[in-house]
């Protein structure tokens, strides 16, 4: 029976190697999938981050359309205001009729629109533009004097104090309405890029997630067939048990025992041999 042991000695020290290196292959595979895992949460996390940043850059965004809808708003009003003043101001000075012999200044402001075009687009000798601003120089002054004499009336005045002050608000708000709408961009901007990088960083936690898997198929194949190989181990030191005179446990069977020849046959061709075989094998004298 001592080729029968030797042979079911070789076969423990392969069964123990492919155990060893099973349990070799799962320990990797383990640690591999633990890096895998700690490398999709760092992208998750990242990913949350940059999101969150993302949803306050919408919300800051929108609050400044908010504010450039609402100082659109104001500057339409205060355009209307100044509107209405700047027509009260010329219908205010149209009714104050001007000094005896003085021209009305409707006309003047008519004579220097002429005299600026034909400054602009007709070529003059320098005599010729000396005497052109000369005269656009006199109808200014006669203008200013002639608005000069009209706010001393008070109502006049007052006309035109509140036309400044509108000018002023339109201004502003107008100032406001290109502010607000550039920081609105830019922060849209910032908003995009960022949601560009969150689905980035979602396709590479997918693809982690998928090799995460398939490591953690492949460790648990590992897994199985170490144990199948620490069974086999177990099975084989068992039928060794027997071969070197040990005991065969109660109501084993009863069955043909098997020839050494056929049973060593089977060992050499790999196929299992159990450990009743092995009793019979003994029991029929041939150990």
């Amino acid at each position: 029976m001592s080729d029968a042991a030797d042979e079911l000695e070789r076969k423990r020290a392969e069964s123990n190697s492919r155990a060893d290196e099973s349990r070799a292959q799962r320990d990797r595979l383990n640690a591999e999938a633990r890096a895998t895992a700690e490398e999709r949460a760092r992208i998750v996390d990242e990913l949350h981050a940059k999101s969150a940043e993302a949803q306050d850059h919408r919300r800051h965004r929108d609050q400044l359309n908010d504010q450039v809808r609402e100082e659109k708003r104001l500057r339409e009003e205060w355009n209307r205001k100044l509107q209405e003043l700047g027509d009260r101001v010329q219908e205010l000075k149209r009714q104050r009729a001007p000094r005896p012999g003085a021209v009305p200044v409707w006309r003047l402001r008519k004579e220097l629109k002429e005299l600026e075009f034909r400054h602009m687009t007709t070529a003059l000798t320098s005599d010729q533009e000396k005497r052109l601003l000369e005269d656009m120089k006199r109808l200014e002054g006669a203008i200013r004097d002639q608005d000069a004499e009209l706010r001393q009336d008070p109502e006049i005045e007052q006309t035109m104090k509140l036309f400044a002050e509108a000018r002023d608000e339109a201004e502003k708000h107008h100032a406001a309405v290109g502010q607000l709408a550039t920081e609105a961009q830019a922060e849209h901007e910032a908003m995009v890029q960022l949601y560009e990088s969150v689905d980035e960083l979602r396709r590479r936690a997918d693809e982690v997630q998928t090799k995460l898997l398939e490591v953690k198929t492949a460790a648990d194949e590992a897994h199985r067939a170490h144990i199948a190989a620490i069974e086999e181990v177990r099975d084989i030191e068992k039928m060794l048990y027997a071969a070197r005179g040990g005991r065969a446990p109660p109501g084993w069977g009863e069955a043909e025992p098997p020839k050494e020849e056929d049973f060593l046959a089977r060992l050499k061709k790999g196929e299992k041999v159990s450990t009743e075989d092995l009793l019979e094998l003994q029991k029929s004298g041939r150990a």
